[in-house]
């Protein structure tokens, strides 16, 4: 699936359409060049999911937690990005959020690719020249 995004007015129909293409999948492993627009998708993608709370990136905390006002669904949203050594991941208890069933969205998941499930989707997501984002799953 591939989803193109011209303008920031595209990016909830993009959202949208992310969501309906999901599935029962559950781990999302977000690769993209830092400014690709991976925390603004993610951000997007919450809001669609019914998530009213301020939604930030993780960066500092690794990872945020939010909850859907619509049905109670528990999202987690992870940035890897300041990760230096995977005890860090380890000691936080990745498993218990990556095996959970809850929906993870994961920024920098190539520092710690060996732990991701075997199931977790890879979506990149790409500046073109022209500005314009291609994200592909």
């Amino acid at each position: 699936m591939e989803i193109i995004i011209q303008s920031a007015d595209q990016l909830q129909e993009a959202a949208r359409q992310f969501i309906q293409e999901m599935g029962e999948n559950t781990v999302f492993a977000l690769y993209g060049k830092m400014g690709a627009g991976k925390t603004t998708f993610v951000k997007a993608l919450c809001e669609e999911l019914g998530v009213s709370d301020m939604i930030t990136s993780p960066t500092f905390a690794i990872v945020n937690e939010y909850r859907s006002d619509e049905n109670g669904e528990l999202i987690y949203h992870f940035d890897f990005y300041r990760i230096k050594k995977l005890s860090e991941v380890y000691d936080m208890g990745y498993e218990d959020y990556f095996y959970s069933g809850a929906l993870c969205f994961i920024e920098w998941p190539e520092l710690i690719e060996e732990l991701l499930p075997g199931d977790a989707v890879k979506v990149t997501i790409e500046e073109l020249e022209d500005g314009t984002r291609r994200i592909s799953m």
